[in-house]
């Protein structure tokens, strides 16, 4: 799964901000962007064991059609679905990167058990990638928030849709559990990346990615002591070219930036949940099985 960046991917930077929940994951270039408050390359989602191939191959990439930068800090970041994939196979392979790369475009996003989110379980059903976005108004003018996020964490009993605590009534005798009782406590990982075309600056965009904690919570997420839970946000807003020396940047007035804080946490926690609605049951290694979340079951809970 490759996040491309609106404009000119690799011949200009876009301000970015990043927050981290719980550490217990990785995602690549984190020193660059907290020192430099910029971001200059998509972002690449995949399972833990193949973060450094995708960083790879994207430094790889850059370098053979080379581009007019003097170094590139790709950003490649992971959720754990070794309990449905032989993580230790290594399937995914520099010709994935690429062809995910060129695909990369306008349009609708896949969700569910595609991409980096094909192995992934989210609060004990099948998980994956989710997508959500807002149209806000501030007295700027009118701004797009949008999330995308791979959904890998939480247990069944906390999941909660629309404030409806359906986890609970959604026992493992209706729709079991991927774990056994003992590795049910397990924290797993989400990762999740916001962009806008509101025009903001490095610590804006930080403070969009901390409120992806808030539609975490919301879903049922509480940042478990071995998960992973890391959010970048960036902005399209400003066009920084490489090599040039002065910058002419907007930025949008803090008093302004409410519109965008409630948009950032109600699209994460909508992406979590079209996460689950769109992914379906698949079976996995050792004969492991992870269900889909039951549509028509959860809309009578919610209704």
């Amino acid at each position: 799964m490759i996040v491309p960046r609106a404009g000119q991917i690799w011949s200009d930077f876009a301000y970015c901000g990043v927050a981290i929940l719980n550490g217990n994951g990785e995602m690549t270039g984190i020193p660059w962007m907290d020192e430099s408050g910029m971001l200059g390359s998509p972002i690449g989602l995949t399972n833990t064991h193949q973060v450094g191939m995708v960083r790879d191959a994207l430094v790889k990439h850059l370098a053979e059609n080379d581009l007019e930068r003097s170094f590139f800090l790709p950003v490649a970041a992971e959720t754990d679905d070794s309990h449905l994939n032989d993580s230790d196979a290594f399937p995914l392979t520099e010709a994935d990167v690429i062809a995910a790369l060129r695909s990369a475009g306008p349009g609708p996003v896949a969700e569910g058990n595609v991409g980096g989110g094909t192995g992934m379980i989210c609060h004990e059903f099948k998980g994956g990638i989710g997508t959500s976005s807002r149209i806000v108004e501030t007295a700027a003018g009118s701004h797009t928030v949008g999330a995308l996020v791979q959904a890998n964490y939480g247990l069944r009993k906390d999941l909660r849709i629309d404030g409806h605590h359906v986890g609970r009534q959604i026992g493992t005798g209706v729709v079991p559990s991927p774990w056994d009782d003992a590795e049910r406590e397990t924290g797993g990982s989400i990762i999740a990346v916001i962009a806008t075309d509101a025009p903001l600056v490095a610590d804006q965009c930080r403070r969009l990615a901390r409120r992806a904690t808030v539609g975490l919570a919301r879903a049922g997420g509480y940042g478990h002591d071995t998960s992973g839970d890391i959010f970048v946000a960036f902005s399209t807003g400003n066009h920084l070219p490489a090599g040039e020396p002065l910058h002419t940047i907007r930025t949008l007035h803090h008093d302004q930036m409410t519109p965008l804080i409630r948009a950032a946490a109600d699209a994460v926690e909508e992406s979590i949940i079209n996460a689950l609605c769109a992914a379906k049951t698949m079976a996995g290694r050792d004969g492991r099985t992870a269900h889909e979340m039951p549509l028509d079951l959860v809309k009578r809970l919610v209704g």
